[in-house]
């Protein structure tokens, strides 16, 4: 493999790595950082490490920005060690250690002991470490391991071992940790999450602030660009409703967002929402689509797997995680299919600033893939696509309790963790059968969790009839679709076309839907696609389309952007052009 670099990746160093605030919906004035240079080894055994040299984190140690470029083995332990000296006015009663994901297992050290453990590669979680620390100096160090396919967990695109003729589909692996290590300081009793919910018709916001201790009441204030908009005391740990009244709506061409403060004893936060809402309803002609704000509104999206040349699946920096969502809203698209990776929380702070809508995938997991069973024949046979019972557990590679368990339990969290970003619109349970079981239980959780978002059960094909969409993948064949009862009709992959730009290629290999050998040529192939398989559509219940996708990735040079992001592979005036049509041809469709 060719190692390609973005622009972003000369300026990363020791001292600049990540520092932004990671977690943008409750925000502390204690934050201490630990990203930076930390001592490694790979070897063969849980116990006993011999560091071996440093690793950059939060880049993984298969990544060029790590430093290391080594790839963790299912057989292997990956050791890390930092240590670190705290302001001595620093703890103000409690001080909590968080890491943004850790790929896949950990287990957790403060000065030699042990403080706990974690299971899951993409959600964040912490621990209270205010009793393991001591004056002067201190030693943190994990242990991590990281299966891969051989572990029925969530994996995503990754794969170690990958071959055979679709190989091209999954990327380099990483493991251990991936985004920002950091800690902060508590009073005793403190908030220890916020739940906000916007309800749109009723001019209200629903509130829980749960606390750590007991504080019965927080102080709540709301802002509007800095003008104070609410001023009031709330219960806290349970359900509460504060009334706006008149207020501004988020949408993609007007992302407006409201701050807040919480005060609950001694403890000071801060976060902020949007006020909006998606739904399903009929339009002027009966057919089902979707709206926002009681006004019906087309998804029109692109795939985006959020890799990077140089580090993997953790961004280079923050500039550059924003750059893709920036760029694509100048594109004229008003959707991210977040696929099959949960990113930092500064990604959808982000897409919440900019208005750029969210589908977020959860991460597929099971066993190896019988890709002859996941791929050719749903793409051949109708029939396939929609018949097939998810019931098969063996078919789809779920035969692993332990690993079903853990799906519902990283599903919940994924939700948690991302609630409050006003931008997400979707859940995605499932996609292509990828680790898929029991979609209708799992769309009936993800009711019970979050109840204000729509749901795409089973993403492209082995429908199941549930969720609020009659998903379609369309690579190969021509496509028409017609109106359905009780879902809205989505187009939730198409396009796929390849066009290698020499020296922004990463692989020899390359693969791709459909070969171009120019922008041109490739705007054209667009342009034909968009006019057969989504303007044509429109009229016949067509809602939202996806198209594959955001930037190249390794053999895969399908992208709107090469893979190092240098270049933008479409002709930019047409393709603004044609979703500025897009939008219009929708208007006259359904209003």
């Amino acid at each position: 493999m060719i190692q390609l670099k973005s622009r972003w990746a000369d300026k990363v160093n020791a001292e600049n790595v990540h520092q932004e605030y990671p977690r943008p919906n409750l925000v502390r004035d204690s934050y201490w950082n630990l990203n930076g240079e930390w001592e490694y080894c790979i070897n063969q055994n849980i116990h006993e490490a011999e560091y071996e040299g440093t690793i950059l984190v939060p880049f993984s140690p298969e990544s060029c920005l790590s430093g290391v470029q080594r790839t963790l083995k299912p057989k292997g332990f990956l050791h890390y060690r930092k240590a670190f000296t705290l302001p001595a006015d620093f703890c103000k009663g409690h001080v909590l250690l968080h890491f943004g994901a850790v790929d896949q297992e950990c287990i957790v050290y403060m000065n030699g002991k042990k403080i706990g453990t974690h299971r899951g590669g993409y959600l964040s979680f912490s621990f209270d470490v205010t009793d393991d620390l001591i004056d002067g100096e201190n030693v943190l160090s994990l242990c991590v391991r990281d299966m891969t396919e051989e572990s029925p967990h969530a994996r995503g695109k990754q794969k170690v071992n990958n071959k055979g003729s679709l190989s091209s589909l999954f990327y380099t692996p990483q493991s251990g940790i991936w985004k920002t290590v950091w800690m902060e300081s508590v009073p005793q009793t403190y908030v220890k999450s916020v739940k906000i919910t916007p309800n749109y018709d009723d001019g209200s916001v629903g509130l829980r602030i749960d606390t750590h201790g007991s504080v019965p009441m927080a102080r709540v204030r709301l802002f509007d660009e800095g003008e104070t908009v609410k001023d009031v005391h709330v219960e806290t740990n349970k359900e509460v409703t504060v009334k706006l009244g008149a207020f501004k709506a988020w949408t993609p061409d007007s992302p407006h967002l409201y701050d807040m403060e919480i005060t609950a004893g001694d403890d000071v936060v801060s976060s902020y929402f949007g006020m909006r809402k998606f739904h399903m309803e009929k339009d002027s002609k009966g057919i089902l689509r979707f709206f926002l704000n009681n006004r019906p509104f087309f998804f029109n999206g692109v795939l985006d797997q959020g890799y990077w040349p140089e580090s993997l699946l953790t961004p280079p920096s923050d500039e550059a995680l924003r750059y893709d969502i920036v760029k694509l809203k100048e594109l004229g698209f008003n959707m991210i299919r977040k696929h099959v990776k949960v990113e930092s929380d500064r990604f959808y702070y982000h897409c919440d600033r900019e208005g750029m809508v969210v589908w977020q995938d959860m991460p597929n997991g099971g066993g190896n893939y019988n890709m002859l069973l996941m791929t050719y024949l749903p793409n051949v046979s109708e029939w396939c696509a929609r018949h097939i019972k998810d019931s098969h557990y063996g078919m789809f590679k779920r035969t692993n309790a332990e690993g079903r368990a853990q799906y519902y339990k990283d599903l919940q969290g994924m939700i948690e963790q991302l609630y409050n970003y006003p931008s997400i619109a979707v859940w995605v349970p499932f996609n292509e059968g990828w680790g898929q079981f029991d979609a209708k239980k799992a769309t009936e959780r993800v009711r019970e969790w979050d109840p204000t978002r729509l749901v795409n059960e089973a993403c492209g094909w082995f429908d199941q009839g549930g969720g609020d969409m009659y998903s379609i993948h369309s690579y190969f064949k021509p496509l028409r679709v017609r109106p359905q009862k009780a879902r809205a009709v989505a187009l939730t992959e198409y396009g796929g076309c390849s066009y290698a730009i020499p020296g922004h290629v990463a692989c020899e290999k390359e693969f791709g839907y459909k070969s171009c050998k120019s922008k041109e040529e490739l705007t054209a192939q667009y342009r034909k696609l968009w006019k057969q398989k989504v303007c044509a559509n429109l009229k016949h219940g067509l809602s939202a389309a996806c198209y594959t996708q955001t930037s190249d990735i390794e053999e895969e040079i399908n992208g709107i952007f090469t893979y190092d992001r240098e270049e933008l592979k479409f002709v930019e005036g047409e393709m603004k052009e044609m979703n500025k049509e897009l939008y219009c041809l929708w208007d006259e469709t359904v209003l």
